[in-house]
């Protein structure tokens, strides 16, 4: 009897150690699954989306401010051939920076070749020391635009496809496609439903487009404030060119400025960011590397103007409308780099020297094109130039190079003097 009931308690032990550690299982799967749900409401794990604008989720990957990062594994697949989301092959090479937007002093977006990438304000209060990868897709990242913290859009090279978020990144889905004649326009929006790019309009938060009126002639790419207020530049003859101004949609353009030119222009890059406000870069002749340009500001809708720069060449011949014997600022390099209107008063453009040992260099003006300051500093990148302001005095740049890593500096009064803040990965191609 002792023995059957030895026997008895052998097996009711042994029972209750298996429940309890089915038991403890099923908690500690009831655990991780929690994690991971509070990890993804927290905006931690980001989506990206596919071809038919599915959302799909894609590994998280954080970048350190010495260029080392991390990628977390996922197991979901993307569909549609948009992204790879497998997390042995996901890791993202940040290696040419293609585009840059500013939220706010603290915050931003990135672009490159297949990715998006957001930085915040970290513990340390360095800006731009860390960076989450919130998209991975195909094709090259030309323009980002930041309506707000939450609200942005990314176009793409080639093909015009146009991404949005409205969740600061967690989620960016394809929402359609800017038509090829506004590429290469400035992408920007006035409000979540209106937006412009080049002669392209868009009144529901860019799922399609339609064409604006733009004059005959044109140089470049037209720039519309606002649904009616628009600029533009045209070239008629070799020896000429105007300022074109609308305020009906394009329906009607008037000359409010023209002027005698030596050499064609090559292009314009025109900034508003008022509605009676321009900045206007007028690009001359290129040889032996040089390029030459000028630099036009009005704050009274084209009644008046300022030649705010004016870049003459040995190569490239004198800065367009403006005579050689003329006397005006000139701004660093002997090449324009990227040009950024903060406000009727503030503009900032980067200069390039090819030949030079560090070709980059910054200038602006505070007071409206009345006077130029020339940065002290100058920055290694051979590759491409990218300068964003959140205001007057907060900024980033970004210089690429093919064969060493993108740095990024900000600026915290105006663009006088750039601090280092984050260095990238360095390119493929470089061998490391």
């Amino acid at each position: 009897m002792k023995k059957k009931t030895s026997a008895w308690l052998l097996l009711l032990a042994v029972a209750i150690m298996a429940a309890g550690c089915e038991t403890s299982a099923q908690n500690g799967s009831k655990k991780t699954d929690g994690q991971a749900a509070q990890h993804e409401q927290q905006g931690s794990t980001s989506a990206q989306a596919n071809g038919s604008g599915v959302a799909v989720h894609t590994p998280e990957q954080q970048t350190a401010s010495d260029g080392s990062n991390t990628t977390s594994p996922s197991t979901t697949s993307g569909t549609g051939g948009q992204a790879s989301t497998d997390g042995h092959v996901a890791k993202v090479r940040m290696d040419n920076i293609t585009a840059l937007r500013l939220i706010d002093g603290q915050s931003g977006w990135i672009g490159g070749n297949g990715w998006i990438a957001r930085t915040d304000a970290g513990p340390s209060g360095s800006v731009g020391s860390a960076w989450k990868v919130q998209y991975q897709g195909q094709g090259t990242v030309q323009q980002i635009f930041a309506l707000n913290g939450q609200q942005a859009w990314a176009a793409m090279a080639d093909s015009g496809s146009l991404l949005a978020t409205r969740d600061g990144g967690k989620r960016w889905e394809a929402v359609g496609t800017v038509p090829k004649e506004g590429t290469a326009g400035f992408l920007h929006f006035v409000s979540s439903n209106e937006g412009f790019s080049g002669n392209q309009y868009t009144k529901d938060g860019g799922q399609s487009w339609s064409a604006l009126p733009v004059p005959d002639h044109m140089v470049g790419q037209p720039y519309f404030h606002d649904r009616q207020n628009g600029w533009a530049v045209t070239q008629a003859t070799d020896r000429s060119f105007q300022i074109v101004h609308t305020v009906n949609g394009g329906q009607k353009w008037t000359a409010v400025m023209t002027r005698t030119t030596e050499e064609p222009l090559n292009g314009a890059v025109i900034r508003s960011v008022e509605r009676s406000n321009a900045w206007i870069e007028l690009i001359g002749g290129t040889g032996m590397n040089q390029t030459s340009y000028s630099l036009w500001h009005t704050a009274d809708s084209g009644q008046s103007w300022r030649a705010v720069l004016a870049n003459a060449t040995a190569g490239g011949g004198p800065a367009p409308g403006i005579s050689q014997q003329d006397n005006h600022s000139k701004n660093e390099g002997v090449a324009p780099g990227m040009l950024y209107a903060v406000n009727s008063n503030t503009a900032l453009m980067g200069g390039y020297c090819a030949p030079c040992d560090k070709p980059n260099t910054i200038g602006w003006t505070n007071d409206g094109g009345k006077t130029w300051n020339n940065g002290k500093q100058s920055f290694d990148g051979y590759g491409s130039q990218q300068i964003g302001m959140a205001n007057a005095k907060e900024g980033w740049a970004i210089f690429s190079d093919s064969e060493q890593a993108p740095v990024m500096y900000t600026t915290s009064d105006g663009g006088e003097h750039w601090t280092q803040s984050h260095v990238f990965d360095k390119p493929a191609a470089s061998g490391h």
